[in-house]
């Protein structure tokens, strides 16, 4: 797996007042929060939101009980390494692209004419975005730019039938996960990361994360910070995997490995939900199709209906200016 620096793992604890053994109500009940545990499922939808707009969702720890975690994605404070803060969850960048904060999608003639973003020229990002530049594993393969990558994806997950901030929220809702046990170790009254999976319309989606030493800036020029490594997953159920195997007897393994995990870091959800980028082909890509079918937003049966007999092709093809020119996406 590519780093994207040269950082030991370890866990960052920061002792900081927080409040923890909070309450929500759901239906009527009274649901206490993490790190509260349960040792029955508490039958939540999952996400679900309560009457005053928390975002929860239902986790399982480390030793198969039940937790409910706040998720809510909103603006919060500013991210401060190894102090914790949301950030600013919710913005969209609506001075670069502004069809993109108003539809969630972007329009093509705007990308055809964007020569910056966040004040910093589409060159520079992308020179800085390659491999061994700012990082090593890169935030785009080295033969792919920073506008082929937003337009292939933006032509992906038009296909899909979503937008990005439709796939930006079951990020955040990982990523906010993992802040409620970072806040639950730092105040010393919770599990070192404890909660090993989520129930996400339900399929359980796997999560395993780490922190790091260092933190990697972002291409862009804002304030996004990474400092952790999170791994996403589901396993299929047989007929999902059945279909797939149908589909394509000579390349179902990698096409299931593909739609089935994605390695990130909490710089995704903010870079999906503000300029509409997964990265490129590198280890860090958020792949569309993937967080799709791992979050319950798209079966198999949709995702190969968007893309007829091309699923293998779609999933590894890089966003070059040829092939996205030719109508890759």
């Amino acid at each position: 797996m590519a780093l994207r620096a040269l950082v030991a793992l370890a866990l960052v604890a920061v002792p900081t007042a927080v409040a923890l053994e909070q309450t929500v109500e759901v239906d009527g009940r009274a649901i206490r929060l993490y790190p509260a545990v349960l040792d029955t499922d508490p039958g939540l939808p999952s996400p679900s939101t309560t009457a005053n707009g928390t975002e929860v969702v239902v986790g399982r720890t480390a030793d198969g009980r039940w937790t409910v975690l706040d998720v809510t994605v909103e603006n919060g404070e500013g991210y401060v390494y190894g102090r914790g803060g949301k950030g600013r969850q919710l913005e969209v960048d609506g001075d670069d692209f502004p069809t993109l904060a108003v539809t969630g999608l972007h329009d093509e003639v705007e990308l055809d004419r964007t020569r910056t973003v966040t004040r910093r020229s589409t060159a520079h990002i992308t020179e800085i975005g390659r491999p061994g530049m700012s990082s090593g594993a890169g935030f785009m393969a080295a033969d792919e730019d920073l506008i082929s990558v937003l337009r292939g994806d933006n032509r992906r997950v038009c296909s899909l039938g979503l937008t990005h901030p439709a796939l930006a929220r079951p990020l955040f809702h990982v990523w906010n996960a993992i802040l409620g046990q970072l806040e639950a170790i730092r105040a010393e009254g919770g599990g070192w990361g404890d909660v090993v999976a989520v129930r996400y319309h339900g399929h359980e989606v796997g999560v395993r994360w780490s922190t790091t030493r260092g933190w990697q800036e972002s291409i862009f020029d804002d304030e996004i910070l990474g400092g952790c490594h999170i791994e996403i997953s589901r396993s299929l159920d047989d007929a999902e995997r059945a279909f797939l195997e149908a589909a394509y007897p000579e390349a179902a393994t990698g096409v299931i490995d593909l739609l089935t995990r994605v390695h990130v870091g909490e710089i995704a959800p903010f870079y999906v939900m503000r300029y509409g980028f997964y990265e490129g082909h590198t280890d860090y890509r958020a792949e569309p199709l993937a967080l799709a079918l791992i979050f319950g937003l798209k079966t198999v049966e949709e995702l190969e209906e968007a893309f007829p007999g091309r699923l293998p092709g779609v999933l590894t093809t890089r966003f070059t200016r040829e092939e996205v020119a030719g109508g890759a996406g």
